[in-house]
């Protein structure tokens, strides 16, 4: 059995995993860490998406061993200790979110976007974000909380 070691929210983390285990099979059962969600199984909904050496990533496409000495960051370590990430506040103050399923991979994609793309217009924001689905909301306070969850990344609003 591999053994793989990695950073995950800040913390090395050394495990023996089986070589055909996804990545986010090995955070959710391994790690206990189970704000990133399994959605589809197929790489379509973006549930499951975390960042991979500051890059996201749908942690159902991606084994446990490919992430080996890679830094992982989990919607669980986006925030500090005491303060929400400034995109998590955003769909907090925009209610970007009803049943809240697709709310981490939705978060992480954001900020991820939010990086590369500092002043996105709506319908870059909606190109951005089209590996996510919402079952649930009509998109637009997704939208709306990703633009302003932008400006707050650079300290403007």
């Amino acid at each position: 059995m591999p053994v793989i070691s990695l950073t995950v929210n800040g913390t090395t983390v050394r495990k023996d995993v089986s070589a055909n285990l996804l990545l986010v099979d090995f955070i959710r059962d391994n790690l206990d860490l189970t704000g990133t969600h399994v959605g589809c199984d197929t790489s379509q909904c973006g549930a499951c998406v975390l960042h991979v050496d500051g890059r996201p990533v749908k942690s159902c496409t991606m084994l446990a061993v490919q992430a080996d000495g890679c830094q992982l960051t989990t919607i669980e370590g986006l925030a500090g200790d005491d303060d929400l990430h400034p995109m998590q506040q955003a769909f907090r103050q925009h209610h970007g979110l009803q049943c809240g399923f697709c709310t981490p991979g939705m978060v992480m994609t954001a900020v991820a976007f939010a990086k590369d793309n500092p002043n996105a217009t709506e319908e870059e924001v909606r190109h951005g974000l089209e590996g996510n689905l919402c079952r649930c909301t009509g998109y637009q306070n997704i939208i709306d909380a990703v633009i302003d969850g932008s400006k707050a990344m650079q300290g403007v609003g």
